[in-house]
């Protein structure tokens, strides 16, 4: 771990299982350094083993099989900068282990099926993002990560999903009115007939207004509306090509910017393209959106907007994260 922290930075990352929160804090870790970085998955917090849990009927979405009160007392100890005994849930066995010492660190993501949830939690974070997956996405993934790595059958990946449907809308998609981004992974408005496989994605980036230390991406305008299809000699897109959209909206009722990408970019290096007409990327030097998607193309979504928009919102993380060191050296230097 780095230096102890005069000032903790506290991000939460919410979605449901299987929606790309591993893939999503690899890029974070690839970008803050492993040291700068702790995560704490929420998991950690279950009440209820799987065994109590298959007694009692209920799934580890219901806030029941959950320690509320304990996640936020432990959260809010190490937003103090204070360290904690944090229970551990195994996820090989189903049961609770002895808890491990977690030390505060610069930033402490909290991950999981629950981080905007409790209100008292909430109100400890700094930056908020969820991860939402289309029913039909959602579908499409899981089927082949669980018959891949499971050795599930299509039957049984199905059932799953819908057995976690009610508890899914109940307690996680609720939470993601409170996010500051939402990453939105839709199927692709580009093919005329049907992508049953879910190959090709628009994924959207939904970016709250009024947020602190956050500054909008945009195309091109900021506040206009723009479609720009980008592909020709400088990128070369293959069918059925690549389309972007920028602009505003609304989401829960507030106001908010929607930054989109749909399709599938080809050569990685081209990316530097689409990037050069981005502006407030909160990038350190030209060209650093593409270098970070080039330096791990084996992670999933690299090819399409999901790796694009995953290390733009990384790269926001980390302008949120230096605006607040700032604030935090200028008050010190005030006092």
């Amino acid at each position: 771990m780095a230096s102890s922290p005069d000032r903790v930075v506290m991000i939460g990352v919410a979605g449901d299982s299987g929606c790309g929160k591993s893939t999503f804090l690899r890029r974070l870790g690839d970008l803050f350094g492993r040291d700068l970085i702790t995560t704490i998955c929420l998991d950690d917090y279950h009440s209820l083993d799987r065994y109590q849990r298959k007694e009692k009927g209920i799934t580890a979405l219901d806030p029941r099989a959950n320690n509320f009160d304990l996640m936020y007392e432990q959260a809010k100890a190490l937003k103090n900068g204070q360290s904690v005994m944090k229970p551990i849930y195994n996820h090989e066995t189903g049961l609770i282990d002895p808890p491990e010492l977690v030390e505060p660190n610069h930033i402490i993501v909290l991950e999981g099926l629950h981080p905007l949830y409790d209100e008292r939690v909430r109100e400890l974070l700094d930056f908020k993002v969820y991860l939402d997956l289309a029913p039909e996405i959602k579908v499409a993934w899981k089927v082949q990560r669980d018959m891949a790595e499971r050795g599930h059958t299509y039957e049984d990946v199905l059932r799953s999903i819908e057995a976690r449907r009610p508890d899914f809308e109940a307690y996680i998609d609720v939470q993601k009115q409170y996010a500051d981004v939402v990453i939105e992974v839709l199927p692709t408005k580009l093919l005329p007939e049907l992508d049953p496989e879910h190959k090709v994605l628009r994924v959207r980036l939904i970016q709250r207004e009024g947020v602190n230390y956050f500054d909008h991406a945009y195309l091109f305008d900021e506040g206009s509306t723009i479609d720009w299809i980008p592909c020709g000699k400088k990128l070369t897109c293959s069918y059925p090509g690549i389309r972007l959209h920028y602009g505003p909206s609304s989401y829960f009722d507030h106001p908010v910017s929607i930054l989109e990408i749909d399709g599938t970019f080809d050569k990685l290096e081209e990316v530097v393209y689409i990037e050069n007409h981005l502006s407030n990327l909160s990038t350190h030097y030209y060209g650093e959106l593409t270098e970070l998607l080039r330096k791990h193309p084996e992670y999933p979504g690299s090819r399409n907007g999901s790796g694009l928009i995953q290390v733009l919102v990384g790269l926001k993380l980390r302008s949120v994260y230096e605006k607040i060191r700032a604030e935090e050296k200028e008050l010190a230097v005030a006092s």
